[in-house]
C-alpha cells in the first residue's frame, strides 16, 4: 500500500520538471525583439552603404555592437550554437530582407537610385538612430 502513494508522489514529481522544462523554453531568437531591431539596422546600414558611393560602414562599431548582442543574447539563456543557427535560417535571413527592403520603400529608397540611399543615410546618421550610428558620411 504504502508503495502506491511513493509512485504517485515520484509521477508528479516527473510530471512538473518536464512542465517545469518546456515552460522555460526560449522563443525562437529571431523573434526578440531587440535581436530583430538591431539586425534590421546593420541591414538597412549595409544596404545603404553598399549603394551609396559617399556612405561607408563604422566596421570597429558594428562588430562591438554584433559582440553586445551576441552577450544579450548569451544573458537570456540562449546558446552560441542558437545564435548561430539563427544567422544560417534561410526563413529568418528572408524575413530580415523583407523588413529592410518594406523600411527601405517606406523612407522613399528606390533601387538604382544610389541618391536615395544617400539620403537615408545621411538622414539616419542626422538622427543618431542605430543605422546611422553605423554608418560614416564622406
Amino acid at each position: 500500500m504504502r508503495s502506491i502513494p511513493v509512485m504517485k508522489i515520484g509521477l508528479a514529481a516527473i510530471l512538473l520538471s518536464v512542465s517545469a522544462g518546456t515552460a522555460l523554453a526560449l522563443p525562437p531568437l529571431r523573434d526578440n525583439p531587440r535581436v530583430k531591431g538591431e539586425f534590421l539596422a546593420a541591414a538597412v546600414g549595409d544596404e545603404i552603404r553598399k549603394n551609396c558611393p559617399t556612405i561607408s560602414a563604422r566596421i570597429f562599431r558594428a562588430l562591438r555592437r554584433a559582440n553586445q548582442l551576441e552577450d544579450y543574447a548569451l544573458s537570456l539563456g540562449y546558446t552560441k550554437a542558437d545564435i548561430k543557427a539563427m544567422r544560417r535560417d534561410a526563413g529568418a535571413k528572408a524575413q530580415l530582407k523583407a523588413m529592410r527592403n518594406a523600411y527601405l520603400a517606406r523612407h522613399g529608397v528606390t533601387r538604382g537610385d544610389a541618391d536615395s540611399y544617400c539620403r537615408l543615410g545621411l538622414d539616419e546618421i542626422g538622427k543618431n538612430s542605430l543605422t546611422g550610428w553605423l554608418l560614416r558620411a564622406h
